[in-house]
Order: structure tokens, then sequence, then C-alpha cells
């Protein structure tokens, strides 16, 4: 997702502004580090020097950051000048919070070390032990996020200006080009012509206080949410309990019990459990064309009786109890919101779908991921593809799913088209810690239309998409090549994730794998080792019928003998599921089935594709007749995602655990548990299929191999 930050530099000296680049100000990084660089120029930094001097690295260390940055690491600065930092407290000033542009106008020293330390651990990202964080690159995509937290643990967004090509804002900060880039022994430097200092508050805050204000834009958005009464949920950025288990050591910092005596690996646990919001929200100026009248003066009935009559959730109950889950505006509302915080880079997951080159960024086959949506908890669509031009929501266009071509839009019916999701606003308060807010203009329902156009297509989800805290918590596929971010122990300890319930038996263990080319569906993997039991809360169904409830099975190369076997559970209490079959064996490929007594013949009636597809077809029906299924289409297994399919790999089976009646009102529980005492063995996830009637068993228009 990144472009290497040297091979950058490179362009923006070339062609970008080469003219301008301050020579005098480089090559003198061999002798110096970022202090004693920024010493050579106090008329540019020297404000910001006395601040990193005055500002301690942390409550419990008189170490000061200055002290920090004179010492060995790798650091990425973002240095505001003295005339960023003049002009930032002159912006303190027409908030009323001083009298003047001056550290001497403060209140009280406690008000003026919150500011400091504001602007000192926002400008600094420390890049750790990680060798090679400070020389890494920008993210491509626009207002997507630097990985590495700061040292308030928040991760800066980047955006190119549209105004000068090449040039780029900091959490909307204008960065000196002519002073960026610039390596010293412990880093690398950024000049910046304004003070990088994202708001410290909440997405509930934020909605409450454009509310309050009635500042346009998402004045009815933040009316809505209010009346249904998210705002205090919209509020939470961080679990206190967690917070204070881990700095007890009641949850441990990591696990080393790997179950496996050839490895001996430690697995860490995350040092936070924090909370996320997206909503995706229509503008002020949608809302005074669907009701005619300006946004400032629309009310929550204004809303409700629209909604009344355009026959919007039907079922829904009336009345003002905009509380209930049951009730017509606040199913309306909550469908808008998901809990979990994605940024623009991460609306979709571009991994190993097919055509897809991670060096070019080229799109390939289309892509979806699939969320739960807070309150009534309903399916969300987010669709994008080479031809969509953008990322939407709820789109769903006709592929080229033939067995010969490549899964790329072939065109889309206009009301099929979804709706397109428009570029966040980031600056100054916008800027929350735990939320984004998307434009769009159109409204977004969970409509018979939509729930009909999900059922009549294959939904497939990455096992991590599933649990909000592992995009919450850069969890999910993170992309800092560090230890602690490479090897993730989700502890038992405690309830980390709200949609998995693990046994204390159980070590519960996850590879983002973005340093890796293994054959996964994006990359990452699931070893969930010891005496495994694990119950899954799955998504719901879009509308009742009967469904497939398929998953991955990988038996692996090299000791791929590690998988284990176990007994599959389903149902909707939770506590008394059905045992689905015998227990399937996941050392089980298509060719052979792994053993630690060596390999055996598999049963599964994998064979490789001919040229015939009738009878490749013929194979894929022998298969399905035992439960399994080859690999999916859209999955590359190569490095770089070139043309090697999943499907033609014997090691990457699906297998149907479920073929049953669902229905959307109903929660549904998968429960994995070990039927082999074996503490080498492990449960490996991928990813899940729901898989309706009408697609697996339609004797027209087969599934297709996708």
């Amino acid at each position: 997702m990144k472009k290497n930050l040297s091979l950058l530099v490179f362009f923006l000296v070339l062609f970008g502004c080469k003219e301008h680049v301050d020579m005098s100000n480089r090559y003198v990084f061999t002798s110096h580090t970022m202090i004693s660089y920024m010493e050579k120029f106090p008329e540019k930094y020297g404000e910001y020097l006395d601040l990193l001097f005055r500002t301690r690295v942390s409550n419990v260390s008189e170490t000061t950051v200055g002290q920090l940055l004179s010492a060995r690491g790798y650091y990425t600065v973002f240095a505001p000048t003295n005339n960023a930092i003049h002009t930032y407290l002159e912006s303190l000033c027409e908030k009323g919070l001083i009298q003047e542009p001056s550290w001497d106008s403060f209140r009280n020293k406690q008000e003026r070390d919150s500011i400091e330390q504001v602007i000192v651990y926002n400008s600094i990202i420390d890049g750790g032990d990680n060798t090679i964080f400070y020389c890494n690159d920008f993210p491509v995509e626009q207002d997507g996020e630097i990985p590495v937290p700061n040292m308030l643990d928040r991760r800066l967004i980047v955006h190119q200006s549209e105004d000068s090509v090449g040039h780029f804002l900091i959490n909307n900060q204008p960065m000196d080009m002519r002073n960026s880039d610039i390596p010293v022994i412990n880093g690398i430097l950024h000049t910046m012509n304004g003070v990088v200092a994202p708001s410290n508050n909440t997405l509930g805050r934020l909605l409450y206080n454009i509310e309050r204000e009635k500042r346009e834009g998402f004045y009815v958005a933040a009316m809505l949410a209010h009346a249904v009464g998210l705002l205090d949920t919209l509020e939470q950025y961080r679990d206190p309990v967690y917070e204070d288990l881990y700095q007890r050591g009641i949850v441990p910092v990591w696990n080393d019990d790997y179950g496996d005596d050839r490895n001996g690996h430690y697995f860490y646990s995350p040092e936070h459990r924090y909370y996320g919001y997206t909503y995706f929200a229509e503008t002020d100026s949608l809302w005074e064309n669907l009701l005619g009248k300006p946004a400032l003066d629309i009310t929550v009935s204004d809303v409700t009786n629209y909604l009344e009559q355009q026959g919007i959730y039907p079922d829904a109950e009336r009345g003002t109890n905009y509380k209930s889950e049951n009730n017509l505006l606040n199913q309306f509302v909550t469908y808008h919101f998901l809990p979990e915080r994605l940024p623009t880079n991460h609306l979709i997951y571009h991994w190993s779908e097919r055509g897809f080159n991670r060096s070019s960024k080229i799109l390939g086959a289309a892509v979806s991921e699939f969320y739960v949506t807070m309150g009534k908890r309903r399916l969300l669509k987010i669709f994008e593809s080479r031809e969509s031009q953008g990322v939407y929501l709820n789109r769903f266009p006709v592929l080229n799913n033939g067995r010969r071509e490549n899964y790329r839009e072939k065109y889309c019916d206009p009301d099929k088209v979804g709706i397109f999701i428009g570029a966040p606003n980031l600056e100054g308060e916008n800027n929350v810690r735990n939320g984004m807010i998307y434009p769009i203009d159109k409204l977004l329902v969970y409509d018979d239309a939509t729930r009909t156009n999900l059922q009549k297509g294959r939904i497939r989800w990455d096992v991590s998409s599933m649990f909000p805290e592992y995009v919450n918590n850069d969890i999910r596929l993170c992309e800092i090549q560090t230890h602690e971010r490479l090897w993730v122990y989700i502890p038992n300890e405690y309830p980390y994730l709200d949609d998995c319930e693990i046994s204390q038996d159980t070590r519960f263990y996850y590879w983002p794998a973005t340093n890796q080319s293994w054959d996964n569906y994006q990359a990452d993997e699931y070893t969930i080792r010891g005496q495994q039991d694990i119950t899954l809360r799955l998504p719901p169904v879009p509308q009742r019928g009967t469904y497939e409830l398929r998953c991955a099975v990988q038996h692996g190369g090299g000791n791929g003998d590690e998988r284990g076997m176990v007994q599959f559970y389903w149902g909707h209490d939770r506590d008394n599921l059905t045992p689905m079959g015998i227990p399937v064996d996941l050392r089980t490929g298509g060719l052979t089935r792994r053993t630690k007594l060596g390999e055996l013949p598999s049963d599964t009636g994998w064979e490789a594709d001919s040229e015939d597809d009738e009878y490749n077809a013929e194979v894929d029906k022998r298969m399905r007749n035992k439960d399994w299924m080859k690999g999916a289409h859209i999955q590359c297994v190569t490095s770089n995602t070139s043309t090697y399919s999943a499907r033609a790999n014997p090691m990457c089976l699906r297998r149907i655990l479920v073929r049953g009646t669902m229905d959307p009102n109903e929660t549904y529980y998968v429960r994995f548990k070990t039927v082999l005492d074996d503490p080498y063995t492990y449960l490996y996830m991928d990813y899940f299929e729901y898989v309706a009637k009408e697609i697996y068993d339609n004797p027209e228009e087969p599934e297709d191999i996708w």
C-alpha cells in the first residue's frame, strides 16, 4: 500500500521541485543527529527546539524529547518552523484560549505544558527498533494514513496537494518541500510550514458541536445521530479496563506458549484496545433537495415523515422512541455506521486478487468487503473495481465471471450503481481520533432491493473483517514490520474480541503476514493452538433462504502436517450448538493428506483444470458431493499476484460446513473444537463464504469459479 520514500524523494527532486531545493541544507547528515542538525538553523527551528527540551518523554520520566532525538534511533520528525509555531499560537488567540500569541499568556503551567506536548508529540514518529521505518514511504492513496503512529498514538494523514503536484499536506498542514526528506544519523526530518496537531476530540463530540453550533455540511446527519442516542457511544475511543489490566500485567505483554518446540516464538498482546467508528453520512445539500427546505431548518420529524412517505423500513416501529433498535429512524441511522474506523486506504484491502500488482497498484479483479453495521445487525458491502473509478457502497455490477475471463466489471445497471463514497473532510476539528465521516449523495437504505442483490451474489469475507478490534488497533494486515506487530497474541485473559469467544486452554495467534508470500486470501493467517476451542459470531444473512456456509482450508506447505482436525458446530444458540457432520481434517489437500507419519492420498476428488470446461465442471460437482471445493479463482498465490490462482493449487480448498435455512433476524455462531490431543497441531482460518441456494444450485447459470 506504499511506495518507497527514497524513490519519492528522487522524483520530487528530479521532477517536482528541483529548482526550489535548498541544497545548503543537504549532505550534512553523516555527522548530525536530528537535534544537532536543527541547532545549525535556529532561525528556522529555534522555537521547536525549545519545546523539545521542555517536553518530557512521559509523565514518569525526566528525559526530554530533545534528549531522545539526540540519541540513536529511527525517527521521522515533522518539525514546524518558528513562523508555523507563531501562527499556531495566533489560532489559539482566535479561539479565545490565550490573550496574545505568546507562551507567557497561558493561564497556568498545566495548560501551557499540554499545548507544548500536543505540538511535540504529534510531530514525531518513533520507529523504535524498526531499522527501516524512517526511510519508508507515504501512502499512495489520497488521505491515506502513515501506518506507524506518532507519540500521541495517532496515525498522520497524507494529502497530496491538487494545486502543486508533488507537494504534501500532513494533517492538512503544508510541508516545506524545499527542506523535506532530510536524512540524519537517527532518522528523517521534514520541515513543516504549519503545526501538525490533529483534534483530540471524538466523533461523538464533533457531531455534538456540529449540531449545537448549527454548522452546515453534516448538520442533519449530526442531529439524527444524536436523536437515536449514538453520541455517548461515539465518545468512546479506548477500553479503560483493558488499559488497566495491560498496565498491571494481568494481560501479559507477550505469550510464548506457542505449542511447538520447533519454533519458540513470542507473540505480543496489543498494547491498547481502541474503539473506532465510520459514518457514511448524507450531506446537508442532499437533505435540502429531498425535503425542500434549508438544512438548518430541518427537524427530526421532517426526516422521519419523509422516510415513512417513501416506504422505507415498512416493518419498523413508528413513534418517537428513536433509541429503540426496532424504531424506523434508528434502523435508518444505524445502517450508516460501522464499529470500526476505516481510513481511505483501508476501505478496501487489495492484496491477492487476480491481476492486482502490489508494486504498480493497478487494480485487477473487482474486490468487495462485507461489514456488519451498528444497531440492528445488517450487511454493508464496500466495493471497488478498476471500472468503478472509486469506492462504492452496495454496488452490484455484472462481472466478467466466466472460467476464462478476468472478473472485472462488464457493466452496471443504473439501479445497481450504489453510492459513491466521497472524500472525507479531515481539516482541523474534523480530524477526530476515533472516527471518520464520509459524505454520500444518495440515501443509504437496507431495502428489499439491496438485500435481494446481496443474496444473489457470493458473500465472501476475510476472517479479520469480522473483528472491529483488528481494524481499530491496526492489527489487520499491519504494515509495521516490527516483531510486536508481526506476531500478535489475542489474550484470553480478557475478552478482547467481541465476536469471538476463546477458551482458557486456547492460544489465539495471528500473523498479518505482510512480509510473507503465503498462499492466503489476504496474506494474513491465524494459528490457533493449544486445546483449540473458539466460537465465532457470524455476520447476518441478507434474506431468509437456504445458504451454504463455507470456509477456506489449506493444508499448507512445508510443515502442513501441523494443521489439526476439528469438529465444527453451528446454530443460533451459542451454548447449545449442533455438530456439523464428522470432524474435518485440516491437513487435507486436493491430492494428499499430510500427517506426521507421512503423506497419504486425499479423497477430495481434486483434479487440475484441463482445456475441457465441461469436464472441469464435472470435477467440481464430484468434489461438492464430498463437501469440498477448489480454491477461489480470484485469489492468486504467488508473491506478486500474477496469474497462478488458488483454484490451480491443490493446497487451497474450500469446505462446505453448513447447508440449511438461515434467517436475517437470527444470530448464528460457528464453533471450532479440536479432536486431537496434540499440542503441535493448530486451527487454520482464512475466509468464509455465504452462498444462497439460488447460486450454488442454479441449473441455468451455475456458480462461477471466482
